[in-house]
């Protein structure tokens, strides 16, 4: 029996609409999402391609990630990869999928100068150190993660990225061990308010629990950071933080009382005060 045919803009639209039902956001992009992937094409080249014949060769995967598409799979693991300041890192459930506006705390963190050395905490896929090794070719860069799950994905993208020799990694609760003091400690610490957990998208409850509980408030694990990355701090040195909805105005103050100064909020994409920076005085 003979194969039915179907154009590439059937198939996609309709993917979209089963998406749409399943209640995904922006049904039409997470489609043309994988299917570029399933035909191994760029994303834009499938607009070059709307009558384009697809048998059931290609249509059976595609169906296969609709589906897992469907009951809340991430895109990202999906796919495989995500895209983040101009780079492609693997993405899986290893660890927190990068989220578009801590591409900001990177492009923030570039404006500061004489960055020497570099300390990234909680540093789940290791999106924010390995973008500024890359960025920063003569800083010494260190990364520290609770997570040897974590930590096995983000070696993995240093690799890919060429710059696993760039950054030492360790395994270990917040900052590394011994007297190292760096320039800038850069932190995306787990914020959400524990019991906030059960309300999140199913999106992102795929996500470990260890990168999203910050405990009653979400702010237990950034509470503790501060004290510890002052003194690991070299005078002047800069920490930035990126913070949850809201948590602004607290965690600015509990900068205070431990002596920083020039601090000041940042806002995201949608002008949420997102981050907070400082300086050791």
């Amino acid at each position: 029996m003979a194969t039915t045919m179907m154009s590439l803009l059937e198939v996609l639209k309709g993917a979209s609409e089963f998406l749409g039902k399943q209640g995904v956001d922006s049904p039409r992009l997470n489609a043309e999402h994988l299917l570029a992937h399933v035909l191994g094409l760029k994303r834009m080249d499938l607009y070059l391609q709307f009558d384009r014949p697809l048998g059931e060769t290609e249509r059976s995967p595609l169906r296969d990630l609709i589906r897992k598409r469907g009951t809340g799979i991430p895109l990202q693991h999906l796919l495989g990869t995500v895209e983040f300041c101009g780079h492609t890192f693997k993405s899986d459930a290893r660890a927190l999928i990068p989220r578009p506006e801590t591409e900001l705390l990177v492009e923030r963190a570039l404006t500061y100068g004489n960055l020497n050395s570099i300390l990234d905490v909680a540093t789940g896929s290791g999106v924010i150190p390995i973008s500024l090794a890359i960025k920063l070719s003569d800083a010494t860069v260190t990364a520290t993660d609770i997570s040897p799950e974590a930590l096995s994905l983000a070696r993995e993208n240093a690799a890919s990225l060429l710059a696993l020799e760039r950054i030492s990694f360790h395994e270990t609760d917040l900052l590394p061990q011994g007297q190292e003091l760096f320039d800038l400690i850069t932190a995306n610490l787990p914020y959400i308010p524990s019991a906030d957990i059960p309300t999140l998208s199913r999106e992102v409850r795929h996500d470990p629990i260890l990168a999203l509980d910050g405990g009653p408030q979400g702010l237990d694990l950034i509470y503790r950071l501060l004290p510890l990355a002052y003194q690991r701090l070299a005078h002047g040195g800069h920490l930035l933080l990126e913070i949850g909805i809201g948590q602004s105005e607290q965690v600015m103050d509990c900068l205070q009382r431990h002596n920083y100064r020039d601090i000041a909020a940042l806002p995201d994409y949608q002008g949420i005060s997102r981050f907070i920076e400082a300086v050791k005085g």
